[in-house]
This record gives structure tokens, C-alpha cells and sequence, in this order.
């Protein structure tokens, strides 16, 4: 079958930004940085007695705002009085924070605050917001006390109050205790900061916002390991002196990304762990984003390293199977042994074996299946005395008096079609459940079996996917890539065999016809998904890739081509909306 090129949907001109593509630049920011003077030091109680805001954009000055406000239930001390310079008799005839609060939150509108001890300045605010019934926008806020604290250490400076800082920094205006000479400095000193984030790769908002403490000084120790990584998309790791693989990631720009590790934004506790152990990153350049996906899994899944949490151990992932019994009861496995010797496909696999526990006793309540352990014979069928479940009703086995082996299985017939693939008995019977449990005012529980009906059901729906994938010797494919061009890949048998990336539709014939030339020979798999030599989460990645893909070719290998059973899992689980349908019909 082949899918003339020209013919690409619309959703192909859309290209799709990766992670490392999101986040705000800073200087696409507008700040509104604020400095309050007050009667006391505790919101609430104390009152504003001056607020000064300067507004910037790309480092320039775009506002300001200036006024006293008049105290109404509150003195102003001495002691404050000589601080600010601000006397009863400067504010007797200035506005109230009632009239002057709705205009300083409409110069603030849509912008990040920042204030130097951000929590006194803005903890006034919002209580005089509360105070007066006005609403509180909550917008993100940043605290150059905490931002100084990370980028500049107690060898440069004594202290990070602003005074000092601006003196460090020799800022062009001096604070002096009063609203906006301490907004205009505190505007200056963020922009300061700002550089020097820059030289550690935090260039957005996103990342300032999540600064943390936590081993910046370690991280700052090893940035030199960042130099050298190619600006590509690609599979990076991270190796300690023994070279060790102590975790692979991956990235549509390798440089940008590792650069992350090493900045102030990376908060997580176990990378600081790790890369205070690396010593070296090797890197592994691909030809587009989806490459570097999938040699991501595949190493992950063959050097297991340490620090990676995800797509280690396929082998241990769960599995929902009828039991090889004269009467087969439902159970959670993950032995290759038990999944052949099992009268029906398994369900699976499940991402941990709780989630496969709560469907399973799902099906146990919702089908008449043996529950007991106990293994029955035809010889001992006699001797066999009813469970706990089978005196409350809540097992069809033998315990209920059925002794012919045929009859049961005749009455756990709709267990059969479910792991065969058609779920219908299984969302019919979950909302009638469901409904009878709201109708008791059992809502947890009606939301639990809400739950593990959608986990069995998108559960089949990747497994069928896998299935239906991994039967097609291959498909030709080509998605909008980076610099306006074209991602190409060629997946035999549910594995990606080559990839190729493309700046000009001009190129894709002699492309691709080198492509497959040098794409990896993949055989048949074999009937379940442990004896093929693609992991299912790689044919589940491809999968997905594929619904935004253009096919240009697919050579099926039977009559069925690519295609998905039109009331299979999938179609359940697109109409209960617990995943999307993929393209193939």
C-alpha cells in the first residue's frame, strides 16, 4: 500500500514543541518589581504607608508608580518614622490603601512581581486584598533575596540585604528606605542577577521559578562536563570514573539539556546524587527526536542504570492471566512460563503490579470466576469444601456446586472474550456497578472501580496496538521535523529499523531510497511480546508517533495490513476516552 506524499494532513504543519522548546525567556517577561513602607512588620496588624512598583521588559523601563497611603487604624512610630522619613503629617492628606489599591493592581496586571524579602512585601498586599474584598490574582513571584542567596555566596558579600548587594553591585540608584528608590534598586540588582544566572544556562522563567538550594554548589563544580555536547537531538549519559552509565536521558538539543543539570532549576535530590558522581557525558547523536527516544529505552532497558527510574525491568512488569487449572481462576504474574501455559491472552502489561492487582479484583467481583487458591482435581472435586467468597456469594466455582469443568468455563465466558480483546462486557457491567454504588453514596468506592476499569482498558488498548504493529514487516514514514524539515523512519515488525532527517522534500526520494538500503533487518516476532526482539514500550513510542505521521508506504503481510479490530480494546478505550484511537482502522 502506498500513501502518496502530497497528500499530508493538516496536523503535519503544526510541528509539535518538545520539552526542551518550552519555557518563557526572561527578557519576554514583563516584572513589576515593588517595594512597600508600613507602619509595622506584621500584615494584618501593621499598615502600608507608601508603595512604589517600577515596570521593565527586556531590561527597559516600561512604568512606574509612586504614592503614600494614609494609615487608618494604625501610628506611625518613631523609630519607623526616622527609618523612612515618612511623618504623620506626609500621608495625613494622602489617599487610603482602599483607593489606592485597585490602581497598583491593574499597573501590576499579568506581569511577576518581585521584591527583595518577597514574603513581607507581598504578605501586606494580599492581606489588604483580603482585608478590603478585593480580589488576589496570585501571580508568580520572585524573591531576589532567595535568587542572591543562590548565585552569590558569603565570599562576595557580608550579608544579601539590598543595601549591600546594590553597594556589591554598584547600582546607579542607592536605597534608601523609601518605596520607589528601593523598587528602582531592587530592579537593578534583578537584572544583575539575571546575568549571572545566564552563565549557569538559566535563561527562562520556568527555571528561575524553580530554584533550589539543594547541591548548587556541587552541580556549579562539575559544569565543565557540559562542555563539548553537540546542540542535536541525540541520547546522552552520564558516566562515573569507572565508566559506569550512571543515567541516560535523551533531547531534541543534547547541549541545551545537559547544560540544565548543572543550573540552579535542577532540583531533583537523586541528580545531585548523580552528578556529583559523574565524571565524563558520552553522547550518542540521532538523526531526529524519535531516534533518540527509542535508543533511550533500548539502552535503558540493556545497561539498567542506576539513576534512571524508567523502562528498567520490562521483565517485571505485570501481567493478568487465567490460571492452567481444571478450573481456571484470574492472577497477577510476571513469569514468561505462566503467560504460555495460560488458556487465554494474557492482559497486560501493567506498568506495576498494583495497578494489575485492582483490576483483578475488579474482575473478581464483576465475573463468577474461582477465587480460592485451592487446586482442584477431578479426584478430589468431592472433597472440596466452599471458600469464604463462595459463602458470600462472591465465587462461581466449584464451591457453588458446578462440578463439570466445561460448565464453568461456559459461565466464565465473557472472562474469555475479555482477554480476547472485546471489553464491552467489562464497561457494561463496571457502570452498572458504578451506578448501584453512587445509588449507596459509595462515591470512593465507585471511583475505584471507575479507575481500574479505564487502567484494563487502556492497558488492551496499548497491547493491541503493540500487537497490531509489530505484525507489519514494515512502514515508511515521514513527520515534520526540526528547520522546517522532515523526520523519516522505518519501522519493520513494531521496531524502528532506520531514521533519517531531511531540510528539503526535495531530498526524500534519494533519502529514503538510501534509508532502506541500511535499515536494520528485523525478524517476525514471535507470538508474545517477551520473545521479540523490540520492547513493547518501543512499539507502543512508535505507535503514538505514528498517529501524527504521514505513511508513505506499508508493506503488510497479510490481508489485514495495519489495522485494528473495529470493536477491539482500542475502541472501547477511545470511547470511554482513556486513550486516543491511533490512525489504523
Amino acid at each position: 500500500m502506498t500513501v502518496p506524499f502530497d497528500r499530508a494532513p493538516s496536523a503535519l504543519h503544526n510541528t509539535q514543541l518538545s520539552f526542551d522548546s518550552l519555557g518563557t525567556p526572561l527578557s519576554d517577561v514583563t516584572f513589576v518589581i515593588v517595594d512597600l513602607e508600613t507602619t509595622g512588620t506584621r500584615a494584618g496588624q501593621s499598615e502600608i504607608t507608601e508603595i512604589g512598583a517600577v515596570k521593565t521588559r527586556g531590561g527597559a523601563v516600561i512604568g512606574e508608580f509612586q504614592t503614600l497611603v494614609k494609615p487608618e487604624h494604625s501610628v506611625i512610630s518613631p523609630f519607623v518614622a526616622r527609618l523612612t522619613g515618612i511623618t504623620h503629617a506626609m500621608v495625613d492628606d494622602a489617599p487610603s490603601i482602599s483607593s489606592v489599591l485597585p490602581s497598583f493592581l491593574e499597573f501590576s496586571i499579568g506581569a511577576v512581581l518581585v521584591a527583595h524579602n518577597a514574603p513581607f512585601d507581598i504578605g501586606f498586599l494580599r492581606s489588604a486584598c483580603e482585608r478590603l474584598d478585593y480580589h488576589w490574582p496570585a501571580p508568580t513571584v520572585l524573591d531576589t533575596v532567595t535568587l542572591a542567596r543562590r548565585v552569590i555566596g558569603r565570599d562576595e558579600v557580608r550579608n544579601h540585604k539590598l543595601s549591600t548587594l546594590a553597594a556589591h553591585f554598584g547600582t546607579q540608584v542607592e536605597p534608601d528606605h523609601r518605596a520607589l528608590s528601593d523598587a528602582r534598586a531592587t530592579g537593578e540588582l534583578l537584572h544583575h542577577l539575571f546575568e549571572r544566572f545566564g552563565g549557569y544556562g538559566v535563561t527562562t522563567l520556568e527555571e528561575l521559578s524553580t530554584v533550589r538550594q539543594s547541591g548548587w554548589a556541587k552541580r556549579q563544580a562539575k559544569s565543565h562536563l557540559a562542555k563539548g555536547v553537540p546542540s542535536e537531538p541525540g541520547v546522552y549519559m552520564f558516566l562515573d570514573g569507572t565508566r559506569r552509565v550512571l543515567y541516560i536521558g535523551k533531547s531534541g538539543d543534547m547541549a541545551r539539556r545537559v547544560r540544565g543539570y548543572f543550573n540552579a532549576s535542577e532540583n531533583r535530590g537523586r541528580m545531585a546524587e548523580m552528578i556529583t558522581a559523574a565524571q565524563e557525558i558520552s553522547c550518542l547523536p540521532c538523526a531526529h527526536a524519535l531516534e533518540a527516544e527509542v535508543r533511550e529505552i533500548r539502552l535503558i532497558g540493556e545497561l539498567a542504570p542506576p539513576y534512571n527510574r524508567r523502562s528498567k525491568n520490562p521483565e517485571r512488569n505485570s501481567w493478568i492471566v487465567l490460571s492452567d487449572e481444571l478450573f481456571p481462576r484470574l492472577s497477577v504474574v510476571r513469569a514468561n512460563s505462566a503467560l504460555e501455559r495460560s488458556p487465554a491472552p494474557p492482559l497486560g502489561p501493567f506498568r506495576s503490579r498494583k495497578s494489575a492487582q485492582a483490576v483483578k479484583e475488579l474482575l473478581d467481583t464483576l465475573y463468577p470466576v474461582k477465587r480460592c487458591t485451592a487446586t482442584i482435581t477431578k479426584r478430589s472435586l468431592g472433597d472440596h469444601r466452599p471458600c469464604v467468597s463462595a459463602q458470600v456469594g462472591q465465587c462461581g466455582g466449584p464451591c457453588t456446586g458446578i462440578t463439570d469443568p466445561e460448565d464453568y468455563r461456559s459461565s466464565i465466558g465473557e472472562v474469555f472474550d475479555l482477554l480476547a480483546g472485546d471489553l464491552s462486557s467489562l464497561q457494561r457491567s463496571a457502570a452498572e456497578r458504578m451506578q448501584r454504588l453512587s445509588g449507596e453514596a459509595r462515591f470512593e468506592t465507585a471511583a475505584e472501580v471507575r479507575d481500574s476499569m479505564r487502567s484494563a482498558v487502556s492497558t488492551a488498548a496499548r497491547a493491541e496496538q503493540v500487537t497490531a504493529l509489530r505484525r507489519v514487516p514494515e512502514i515508511t514514514a515521514a513527520a515534520p521535523g526540526f528547520d522546517s524539515g522532515w523526520d523519516l523512519a522505518i519501522i519493520r515488525y513494531g521496531k524502528l529499523a532506520g531514521a533519517a532527517h531531511v531540510s528539503a522534500r526535495s531530498a526524500l526520494d534519494d533519502s529514503l531510497t538510501a534509508l532502506r538500503s541500511t535499515a536494520e533487518w528485523v525478524p517476525a516476532p514471535g507470538a508474545l511480546p517477551q520473545e521479540t526482539d523490540s520492547l513493547p514500550e518501543e512499539t507502543r513510542l512508535l505507535a503514538g508517533w505514528l498517529e501524527t505521521a504521514e505513511l508513505i508506504s506499508v508493506l503488510p503481510a497479510d490481508d489485514r495490513g495495519w489495522s485494528l479490530p473495529r470493536k477491539g480494546a482500542t475502541s472501547h478505550a477511545h470511547s470511554s476516552g482513556a486513550v486516543r484511537l491511533s490512525n489504523p482502522v
